[in-house]
């Protein structure tokens, strides 16, 4: 039992695993947004946490051989927690979290607003990118579990309104 856990490989997996937990769960602690919406600020964080962290997963071993089972290890790991989201959907949640309204009705819910930790001037440039001119013209904008921000329009609905009445009155002007 000694050989097996004084097994280099075998530390390289138990480290690869405690840092995979600790980023997952850092990541939660720190909100959805700094998953979907990058800056450069953010993607030079995420570069310099993998650096930061290769060591402490391979340690001095930087075969390829060790450089394999910790990308295995990652792989495993998460195809275990993403089996267990799905399995246990409460389990998703807690890991995930739940996607969070922003805007009903062309109204910005502030607390919600807070709780996501969006400004007015990140949901406004997400309403822009839907097409959306101002945020009265939203009836639900959406943080998602990714940290997207859906937006749906009463413009996208009056749209489908209007396609679903041209496909009426085709259907009705062919019989």
């Amino acid at each position: 039992m000694h050989e097996l856990l004084g097994n280099e490989y075998v530390r390289i997996v138990f480290s690869t695993l405690a840092v995979y937990l600790f980023i997952v769960i850092a990541l939660r602690l720190f909100g959805k947004k700094e998953l979907a919406q990058l800056s450069v600020v953010d993607l030079v964080f995420i570069l310099l946490i993998s650096n930061s962290v290769q060591n402490a997963m391979v340690g001095p071993n930087s075969s390829l051989m060790g450089g394999l089972v910790a990308a295995t290890t990652l792989f495993l790991a998460n195809y275990a927690l993403k089996n267990l989201q799905y399995r246990f959907p409460r389990f998703g949640k807690v890991v995930e979290g739940e996607a969070t309204m922003l805007v009903y009705q062309g109204k910005i819910i502030d607390s919600h607003m807070r709780k996501a930790r969006i400004t007015e001037a990140e949901l406004m440039e997400a309403v822009r990118e839907h097409g959306v001119a101002s945020v009265e013209d939203v009836d639900l904008a959406i943080m998602e579990v990714d940290g997207s921000i859906s937006v749906l329009s009463n413009q996208y609905q009056k749209k489908t309104v209007k396609r679903r009445k041209i496909k009426s009155s085709r259907v009705d002007s062919m019989e």
